[in-house]
């Protein structure tokens, strides 16, 4: 009676004109951003977990799984509860987008406070005080060292299909100051001659750019880096 009572409340809220259905169930969880509910696969919003087969480091220097963990984190929060997701776009893979629910508190916002996963800045700004307290008190990921979910994805791909680095390539107009986006969300620029200048790669997908001058890059919220 129960799952039949879900299927009727999912069927009358997308029968609603104009509004994105939401999904109601349990879920079963595939990492620790990514879930099915109602045979649907859904991305959660404005987080992102360390991949199934990524490891992190902890404070004594060991090793440890942390991908699997935050999908067992994420299984363990979620067993036996009702979850209603709110859908609020559907990703490249075809995926819903989503952020979800368990007895009114939110899920994405869970995983990243609790330190099982980071703000994906790249698409939205709603988790990163969560973030910041996490890393704060140390939990969970922030107990070591780890690579970024999205800089983890991206070395695996130039592992498999080596590319030359936007930065080795001529930068348009002659504008060589480089607008590089930190692990933590922080944006630096860099300017020829300093340290760190020749080893700095752009990626515009995450958002970097090159500047023509050191104002172009204060304005755009951009701040020097320090050598």
């Amino acid at each position: 009676m129960v799952l039949k009572g879900l299927v009727v409340l999912l069927l009358l809220v997308a029968s609603v004109p104009g509004v994105a259905a939401e999904l109601v169930g349990r879920a079963t969880v595939t990492d620790g951003d990514t879930l099915t509910l109602a045979k649907q696969r859904i991305r959660l919003w404005g987080i992102d977990a360390p991949e199934s087969a990524q490891q992190c480091t902890a404070r004594d220097g060991r090793s440890w799984p942390c991908g699997r963990r935050s999908a067992a984190a994420l299984d363990a929060y979620l067993l036996d509860q009702t979850v209603r997701c709110k859908p609020k776009d559907t990703d490249r893979y075809g995926r819903l987008v989503a952020e979800c629910f368990v007895q009114g508190a939110s899920v994405n916002r869970w995983m990243v406070r609790s330190g099982w996963a980071v703000a994906y800045r790249q698409y939205a700004t709603a988790f990163i005080a969560d973030e910041a307290d996490a890393r704060q008190h140390q939990r969970n990921l922030w107990q070591g060292r780890f690579q970024m979910p999205a800089d983890f994805r991206r070395s695996k791909r130039d592992q498999a299909s080596p590319r030359t680095p936007v930065a080795a390539q001529p930068a348009p107009g002659g504008c060589r100051i480089k607008g590089n986006i930190s692990q933590q969300g922080k944006k630096i620029y860099h300017v020829p001659g300093q340290r760190d200048y020749a080893r700095t790669s752009i990626d515009p997908s995450r958002g970097e750019r090159m500047f023509c001058s050191p104002g172009d890059a204060l304005r755009a919220g951009w701040q020097p880096a320090k050598r």
